[in-house]
């Protein structure tokens, strides 16, 4: 068994930060010990900076995806904190209903879930839309779950979850209405998973191509990003979010140092973000 020294951690800590921009130092060595010792010894690393070399180098087909799944947190669950999906509820999606109102697409909706981990985010959106408007089928929605992580992207594609993870923040109601039992496993109902796409996505790299959204649902991740690349991930998330659009963030996240444009709002005790309000609204609103 390979014993963690400091240039392990230094080693590993830098490739943490290369592929996937989480800051980790010295604070982190039980978290690197408990999640890669098993891949250390799968590939027959003499040490920690073996196994880095070796992802760098790329000597085992998809090593890279598995240090990274390994070293990403996708520990999630139904509803998450409840305040953004009440907010989305009863705030947000009436006002961006009531500006849709005369435009050319009346019924579009965009949401982005970045870092969606395993789509429990992504699919309580999905739910949280069709408990809000009746005749959500007959809408343009698209919900874009994105994560890091090969792994937990396929798990939220395919959209089954055992009956443990069930448990986590799912109402009984709720599991009735919007999902299928198959044997030890629920499935996301059909018409839920229409409208949802999954795909893999570095924050740090750029992803104006994902399209524009009218939410974006970005919590529990920047908190890992130092100052710099904080700013850039909101700033660039603004650049592709509707003139009324709304950023969701963690209920310990404040982006108030980013300039007055991310004054934040409380709806339903969730941290919202309006950056693209024109500034004689942002004014009134306070």
């Amino acid at each position: 068994m390979a014993t963690l020294t400091t240039e392990d951690i230094d080693a590993v800590c830098g490739l943490v930060d290369e592929l996937c921009g989480i800051c980790w130092d010295e604070s982190k060595a039980y978290l690197i010990e408990s999640r890669l010792q098993k891949i250390v010894q799968q590939e027959s690393c003499e040490n920690y900076r073996d196994l880095v070399r070796k992802v760098r180098a790329e000597v085992a087909p998809g090593l890279k995806p598995q240090f990274i799944d390994a070293v990403t947190t996708n520990e999630t669950l139904w509803f998450r904190d409840s305040s953004p999906f009440d907010a989305l509820q009863f705030k947000l999606v009436p006002e961006l209903i009531d500006s849709k109102a005369g435009t050319p697409f009346p019924k579009r909706l965009r949401i982005w879930s970045a870092a969606c981990s395993t789509g429990q985010e992504v699919y309580s959106i999905g739910i949280t839309l069709a408990e809000t408007i009746p005749d959500y089928l007959n809408w343009d929605i698209q919900i874009l779950g994105t994560d890091i992580s090969p792994a937990a992207v396929e798990q939220a594609s395919y959209g089954a979850y055992g009956k443990l993870e069930m448990t986590r923040g799912m109402k009984t109601d709720l599991l009735n209405k919007y999902f299928v039992e198959q044997g030890n496993q629920w499935r996301i109902c059909d018409e839920i998973r229409s409208l949802c796409r999954f795909q893999e996505c570095n924050l740090h790299k750029p992803f104006g191509h994902l399209g524009h959204f009218d939410v974006i649902f970005c919590r529990n991740v920047a908190i890992y990003f130092d100052d710099a690349d904080r700013r850039s991930l909101f700033e660039r998330a603004a650049e592709i979010l509707a003139p009324n659009g709304w950023v969701i963030v963690g209920s310990s996240e404040s982006l108030a140092q980013l300039g007055p444009q991310w004054h934040p709002q409380q709806h339903c005790r969730a941290n919202c973000y309006h950056p693209n309000m024109p500034a004689n609204n942002l004014v009134a609103s306070r």
